[in-house]
């Protein structure tokens, strides 16, 4: 039974919101089903031209992704063939909520990695089709043709309406709040947690020390997993997969720093004992559950 609401502000074309999937695996590995989660995409461009006209390019959004390596998650350095906007991909992902909720995440997820490890151009149709192809048993065809419905449309605003709240807020005060198209709005990722009429917020990029940090003082009575003793137990518990990251930061004691080549070398004895498969992705690789 879950004792905690978790409010998830995030945009698929974000890579900080990307970049934080390690902490988010955590999250996860530790408390399971005792959270119950929420997601909201935030839209954080409606149109490529703002994009545009800020300067950027596709060559320099690529470069400028290199910078969030350091963080572990796989890029592609590779310049897709324009800049793209985040609306369609995010109506993409409320049109699964509306019609296949279970499958939501795992949507966020595949235009996350198709943003940051494929040239798709992900505010066209055809491409957000093929990022979605890795969404297992997930009706991509209809969940595109919802990406105009009039029920997404509404149910997206109402997303873009409640991300754009964080004024005078934790979020706001911590400098981690941006204004980019008017209101003051929840940058990506941000998480809310909630209990028992209190709440407390994680505003913007974050280490797994401080969701840590405010899920202890929000209840300590839930169960708090210890970190596996093989990547094999994490990789079980995600069968979509993890990067090599994510493994390492599910695996690292108590916070302490996650030893990325460690881990490597676990997932890699597991592939050649037939236990685990590896597929590129990007710089780096998803590890499955042979």
């Amino acid at each position: 039974m879950a004792s905690v609401a978790v409010t998830h502000y995030t945009d698929p074309g974000c890579p900080w919101a990307y970049s934080a999937s390690p902490a988010l695996a955590v999250l996860r590995w530790r408390y399971g089903d005792q959270l119950d989660w929420r997601l909201v995409t935030i839209g954080l461009a409606e149109d490529a031209s703002r994009y545009v006209e800020l300067g950027y390019t596709p060559a320099r959004m690529a470069a400028g992704n290199l910078r969030f390596r350091r963080y572990g998650m796989p890029f592609l350095s590779e310049p897709r063939a324009r800049v793209a906007a985040t609306a369609r991909a995010c109506r993409a992902i409320v049109a699964t909520r509306l019609l296949d909720p279970a499958r939501e995440n795992e949507v966020l997820r595949a235009l996350q990695f198709g943003w940051f490890t494929t040239t798709l151009v992900l505010d066209e149709d055809a491409d957000i089709a093929r990022a979605l192809e890795r969404v297992g048993g997930l009706d991509v065809a209809a969940v595109v043709a919802a990406i105009d419905d009039e029920r997404t449309v509404a149910a997206y605003e109402a997303d873009r309406h409640e991300t754009r709240t964080a004024e005078g807020g934790p979020t706001h005060f911590q400098g981690k709040a941006r204004q980019t198209d008017g209101p003051v709005r929840y940058s990506a990722p941000s998480i809310v947690f909630e209990s028992d009429g209190r709440r407390l917020e994680a505003g913007g990029f974050q280490p797994s020390e401080a969701y840590d940090v405010l899920v202890a003082n929000l209840d300590s009575t839930l169960a708090r997993e210890a970190p596996p003793e093989s990547p094999t137990d994490a990789l079980a518990r995600f069968p979509d997969g993890l990067v090599t990251q994510e493994v390492a930061a599910i695996m690292a004691q108590n916070n302490e720093a996650p030893d990325r080549a460690a881990a490597e070398r676990a997932l890699i004895e597991l592939v050649a004992a037939g236990e685990a498969r590896r597929t590129p992705l990007g710089d780096d690789a998803l590890w499955q559950i042979a």
